[in-house]
């Protein structure tokens, strides 16, 4: 049987995350996001993407985004290879 849940090792590893966040944030927000790179995309969208660390992590960076009153659209780990766009 498949264990739904996964290993509490792999809630802990460091990854590449995209967070998506409805409207677009001006470049200085980078320091605030801990240095990861923001993308504005056509659809009026901002997509925060890079190293995260760990979860805790990610749930600063998701505090932050609380914190900026934006909406959050989505928030997944992804290949590091892809560009943003094809995503």
């Amino acid at each position: 049987m498949n264990d739904p849940h996964p290993s509490s090792d792999s809630w802990h590893q460091a990854g590449r995350y995209e967070i998506r966040l409805e409207g677009h944030l001006d470049n200085r927000w980078a320091a605030w996001f801990d240095g990861l790179t923001l993308t504005h995309l056509s659809d009026g969208t901002t997509v925060v993407h890079g190293p995260v660390v760990d979860q805790a992590a990610l749930h600063g960076l998701l505090q932050k985004v609380r914190d900026l009153g934006l909406p959050l659209i989505s928030v997944a780990q992804v290949e590091p290879d892809l560009p943003v766009q094809s995503r």
